[in-house]
């Protein structure tokens, strides 16, 4: 009979491949780990059971935003949902493996950050602060994560609480690690977003932590929306995707930013 770190580890492998792919057949799993289709199996609907993936015939499937079935429908939802979908995967993945055993960290509403969630380290014990009510939700069955939720009004476009109770609460708490999510980031003008209300609050959240990490696809490289809430001083890494160009990261590396493209 496996041991509990045997299941482990083929459970992590399943959820890192989900995670750079989107989907895996029993057959890859099984060539994969040297197990049979009936562990295989068996592995899939344990993971299933605790929210982790959902199965499909032959196989399974990682779980997307999508899932939420009152915005299936809503155009302008999905399309920030699968845009660039496979890159914020694997900047999701890579960000994962930043966060330590014992961290505190915290992640701004958005699609990838939802993505990092989804890819923390089944073994690690982790405190998870959000504005972000669809990440509580999916944390609330995680054995080892510890969940922080901000009060405030809760604000539709990305599932998020803002105003002064969620400001209020993140100013009493500090965390290791931010793992920033932009409409865009500019080497001169930081991370910005188009919603006030957000961007205070992420100016909020960002403020609290020790290592402040973007994770933005290609597309938000040189974009500079409305409102400001980090400056470009503050910011120790950006996690971005092959898409990005020498010239685009130039300036970040030139600002002794930690630049990783995935």
């Amino acid at each position: 009979m496996a041991s509990k770190d045997e299941i482990a580890r083929r459970e992590q492998w399943i959820l890192d491949h989900l995670i750079r792919r989107g989907e895996l057949t029993v057959e890859e799993i099984c060539s994969e780990l040297g197990i049979s289709v009936a562990t295989a199996r068996r592995d899939l609907e344990g993971l299933e059971k605790r929210g982790r993936l959902r199965r499909t015939h032959g196989g399974a499937i990682s779980l997307e935003p999508l899932l939420y079935e009152p915005f299936r429908h809503v155009s302008s939802y999905r399309e920030q949902v699968e845009k660039f979908a496979e890159e914020k995967r694997r900047i999701a993945l890579a960000a994962a493996e930043l966060i330590d055993e014992g961290d505190t960290i915290a992640l701004t509403p958005g699609t990838t950050t939802t993505q990092i969630m989804r890819g923390l380290p089944t073994q690690k014990k982790v405190t998870v602060v959000t504005n972000t009510v669809n990440v509580a939700m999916e944390l609330s069955n995680r054995p080892g994560v510890s969940v922080f939720v901000t009060g405030g009004f809760l604000h539709g476009g990305w599932f998020s609480l803002v105003g002064q109770a969620a400001i209020d609460a993140l100013n009493r708490i500090f965390v290791d690690k931010v793992f920033i999510g932009a409409n865009g980031l500019d080497a001169r003008h930081g991370a910005t977003a188009y919603h006030p209300e957000e961007a205070t609050v992420n100016r909020a959240m960002v403020a609290q932590a020790r290592e402040k990490i973007m994770v933005v696809d290609h597309s938000k490289l040189g974009v500079i929306a409305t409102h400001q809430f980090c400056p470009i001083e503050a910011v120790n890494r950006l996690i971005t995707d092959t898409g990005a160009t020498n010239e685009m990261v130039e300036e970040f590396i030139k600002r002794k930013i930690d630049v990783r493209r995935v």
